[in-house]
């Protein structure tokens, strides 16, 4: 089965160097999982935080559901992900040791099950910003110049 992507969080490549990407399942309730599947959910600012050995999701903005009644669930409210302990032990040890983020990439559905992709990440400085958006500007004009060629 194909994953279905429903959000994409463009700011975090944008911002951080990715390093290595992990898969996390999330705990919803009833009506964030329906809103999620409508394309409702926001990821711009959202981060990740290891506490007691568990991975939050933090500003991770998913709308209330429309025709949610008075249990709708509160659109910011912390979601714990779900990891081995393996892993999370492993992303612990580097943001501890080596200054990492862990900031979520995108979000998906697979098999019925929301999942999000989060990433080991460090910030980029500004010099860094500037050289991918010529790199970004130069690929664009070859790609213009290509297709004009032929």
């Amino acid at each position: 089965m194909e994953k279905r992507v429903i959000s994409t969080n463009r700011k975090a490549f944008h911002d951080f160097l990715i390093f290595d990407k992990y898969e996390a399942g999330i705990v919803l309730t009833g009506t964030e999982i329906k809103s999620v599947r409508k394309s409702a959910i926001n990821l711009k600012d959202s981060f990740c935080k290891i506490e007691d050995n568990e991975v939050f999701l933090y500003n991770c903005h998913i709308s209330p559901y429309e025709q949610g009644n008075r249990f709708n669930h509160k659109a910011d409210r912390v979601r714990k992900l779900l990891l081995t302990k393996k892993e999370i032990l492993k992303m612990q040890g580097k943001v501890k040791k080596d200054g990492y983020t862990i900031v979520p990439l995108e979000v998906y559905i697979l098999k019925g099950f929301a999942k999000v992709q989060i990433g080991l990440a460090k910030g980029k400085k500004l010099h860094d910003k500037r050289e991918d958006i010529t790199k970004k500007d130069q690929k664009r004009e070859m790609d213009r110049a290509a297709k004009t060629r032929y």
